[in-house]
Parts: C-alpha cells; structure tokens; sequence
C-alpha cells in the first residue's frame, strides 16, 4: 500500500491534461462502435466561405478517418457559383422558383465545383497530413444521374435544362478508395448514361451516396446549428428528432425555406436504411467530432 509521504511525492499533472484524457475516454466507447463504418458528409452552405472554419472541419475529418471511421465527403458551391456567373455577366433564369442551368451555366458550376473547391479540400486534408482524393468528372466519376424531370400543378412537365439526381453510383470505386485510407471528396456534379454532365443539390446526392453504400451516419454540415422550434431563440435547438416529428414541423412551417429540402433528404436517407442523420454548424470549432464521438452532441440528430 502506498503511504501518505509517497503520495505526496506524485508531481501534479495540470487539470486541461487531465480534461483531455477524460474527453478521450468517453470519446473511446464511439471510436469502438463507429470503426469500420461509413460516415457521409455533406459540406456547403456559407461555411465553405470561412477558411477557420473549412480548416477546422477538415481536421476533424482527418480524426475520423484516423481512428478507424470511413469518411466520405459531398460538397456544393452554390455562392462560388453564383459569384462566377455573375462575372461571367449570367444573369440567373428561374422557372417556377428554381433556378434554370443551361449549358454554359453547367460548365461554370463543373469548372467550380469540380475544378476549384473540391482541388482545394482535398489541398487542405494533404497538407493536414491526411490522404484525400478528388472523385469527379474531371478524374474518376462517381455519381450516376438522369435529368430532374418535374411537374406543374396541373401535371404538365416542365424543364430545368441540366439539372439532375443521383440514381446511382460506381460504389465500387467509393468503397476501394475508402479501404485504402484515403477520403473521397466528391462535389455535386453527376455524369448521366451517356457521359453528359448534370448539376445536382448537394444534400440530394450526399443523401443517395449514403443511402447506396448502407452509411452509419449522414452528417449535414453548414452555417446553421440544427433545427430551432423558435430561430429567434437558441435555447429551443432540438438535439433530438424523430422523423414523424419533422414531417410534423414541415407541416406546421416550423422547418421552412432552405431547411425543407435539407430535412426531405435526411428522410428518405432514414427510410433507406442510414441509422442516424446529423445536421452540425462548421462554424462551432470542431462541431463534427462534438456531434460524433461525445455524450451530448452539439447539433441535432434526426432517426426514424
């Protein structure tokens, strides 16, 4: 048995160490349970704008990957794109409140997804000292697609031009890159049948990979914490919600505008087999490893 004298001898370990290795215990129980499986994670919104914010994110990506989770990162764009069209002097073509893409729109929204945010991802996770590569038309494509056909009211078709949906994918090479320890970063843009390019929602496609590939978890990351009985008031951001409950705060206009569609992706993500989706805020340093590996989560969770 130790005696008091040698006790007193112990040298005093500074508490933040010792709040680290407590955050790494509790952290270990999920480290277990999610090793080996597949995470998809969908980045946009106006956190893409945020540098600290994008470095940060990435970093807790690595971690994922790096303690056994298979990360895979969709991206979208939708602000760089805007800004490139407009010094491309395009003006925007909507029909029936969606936007319209035509051919040259297509090819600004290709070269900057594609060519410019997802080259600077993959840039960052290699020089964080991960691996990353970038899957897309420019290099291996991944997402498969058809043309978005919709509906009037009345049910007469009308055109989007170049806009598609994810109908399937070249799994194969998603899953091989992520055996070889390396992050695949996809951005939204999808090949159809005969090779011609397609724009797609980011949250649409990063809801089909998941649901394709049987993913664990499909984690939302953008500019918004969750979702709020009350946006103007932060305390009611609901860190837990069933499916039912959702469709429930559609119904009511409780979820509205930008949010619906972002939630309508989760639900059919749930509905396909995904066990959990997460909506986190990329602005909250490290809100991806808080949401995944800790006993309160920092966003909201939404599960069948």
């Amino acid at each position: 048995m130790a005696s008091g004298v040698e006790q007193s001898n112990l040298p005093l370990v500074p508490e933040d160490a010792v709040r680290k290795a407590r955050t790494l215990i509790e952290a270990m129980s999920w480290i277990r349970q999610f090793r080996d499986r597949h995470v998809v994670i969908k980045l946009g919104g106006s956190a893409l704008e945020e540098e600290a914010s994008v470095r940060s994110f990435l970093t807790d990506v690595i971690f994922m990957e790096t303690v056994g989770m298979k990360p895979i990162l969709v991206h979208g764009g939708g602000k760089a794109i805007s800004k490139a069209m407009a010094e491309a002097g395009i003006e925007p073509h909507f029909v029936r409140g969606r936007r319209y893409t035509d051919e040259q729109t297509l090819e600004i929204a290709a070269k900057v997804l594609a060519g410019e945010i997802c080259e600077q991802l993959v840039d960052e996770i290699l020089s964080q000292g991960g691996r990353a590569v970038g899957l897309n038309h420019l290099s291996q494509p991944v997402l498969i697609g058809e043309q978005l056909k919709l509906e009037n009211p009345d049910g007469e078709p009308f055109d989007l031009g170049r806009v598609g949906q994810v109908v399937g994918i070249e799994r194969d090479v998603l899953l091989a890159t992520c055996r070889s320890d390396t992050i695949p970063v996809l951005p939204s843009i999808a090949l159809d049948r005969d090779g011609k390019k397609l724009n797609v929602n980011a949250d649409t496609a990063a809801a089909a990979v998941a649901k394709y590939i049987h993913a664990e978890k499909l984690v939302f990351v953008s500019d918004v914490p969750g979702i709020f009985l009350d946006r103007n008031d932060p305390s009611t951001l609901q860190s837990h919600l069933t499916a039912d409950q959702c469709r429930k705060l559609i119904a009511e206009g409780v979820i509205d505008s930008g949010m619906v569609p972002k939630v309508e992706a989760a639900l059919e993500a749930l509905k396909s087999g995904v066990k959990k989706v997460h909506l986190v805020d990329a602005r909250i340093p490290h809100s991806l490893m808080l949401e995944i590996y800790s006993n309160r989560g920092i966003g909201t969770e939404i599960v069948l």
